[in-house]
């Protein structure tokens, strides 16, 4: 009768035993992000309660402090994770500019049904952010700005205009503003605003006022009146 020599213990390499808590952090995090998400687009930031979210994932108030050291920096981080994700949809295709961009725009806007905690919450944070010593006033400043400076280089090459005319910096900030506008309209009534529709009017008048504008002659300056002696 054979006898059943002990198997030797399987070794495991320390990459592999560190990767597994790894993960599990990452997706900890992923999670708590998604209900800070959520809580602070119903709630506000100052209403929301770290309790609440953690509640939403299933650990305690101490094990979201654990992860982000305070609700300041979990608000940050909500900020910063819906950002990347805006970005990685644009890296779904190759980086467009001029007039693809600004289709980019108007395309984006079909994405709204997939993620309306994401533009609630940004559509809340915004509009307190204006507030007092918001913490993320800064954040959104940033953002608006990166958005008209962007918006314009591409409107720039699509008229054939420079993207410091102030025409193209006022035109800018015009589109920013349809888009933030549109959200908040969108969200309180879905069925009766078409945001891509309403978003690519505003584009294509805005585009083709300027380009009116590029192609018209120069006017000659007023002479200067004559003083009577």
């Amino acid at each position: 009768m054979a006898i059943a020599l002990p198997q030797p213990p399987r070794i495991v390499p320390a990459a592999a035993k560190a990767a597994k808590p790894q993960l599990r952090t990452a997706e900890r995090r992923t999670a708590i992000l998604e209900a800070a998400t959520v809580v602070f687009g119903a709630r506000g930031y100052n209403r929301g309660s770290l309790v609440e979210i953690a509640e939403r994932v299933g650990i305690t108030h101490a094990g979201i402090l654990h992860h982000f050291g305070s609700k300041e920096q979990l608000l940050l981080a909500v900020l910063a994770h819906r950002d990347g994700a805006d970005i990685d949809r644009l890296d779904e295709h190759a980086s467009p500019v001029g007039d693809a961009f600004l289709d980019r725009l108007v395309h984006t806007a079909h994405y709204g049904a997939e993620r309306v905690s994401a533009i609630k919450a940004h559509a809340v944070l915004s509009a307190e952010s204006v507030t007092g010593d918001h913490p993320a006033q800064q954040h959104f400043r940033d953002r608006f700005a990166g958005m008209r400076e962007r918006v314009a280089s591409d409107l720039a090459l699509a008229v054939g205009l420079d993207d410091a005319d102030p025409r193209v910096v006022t035109a800018a900030s015009a589109i920013v503003g349809a888009t933030e506008g549109l959200q908040t309209q969108w969200l309180l009534d879905p069925v009766r605003v078409d945001m891509p529709a309403a978003l690519r009017l505003v584009i294509d008048a805005i585009v083709a006022n300027l380009r009116r504008s590029a192609a018209a002659p120069p006017q000659p300056e007023a002479a200067a009146p004559t003083r009577a002696f």
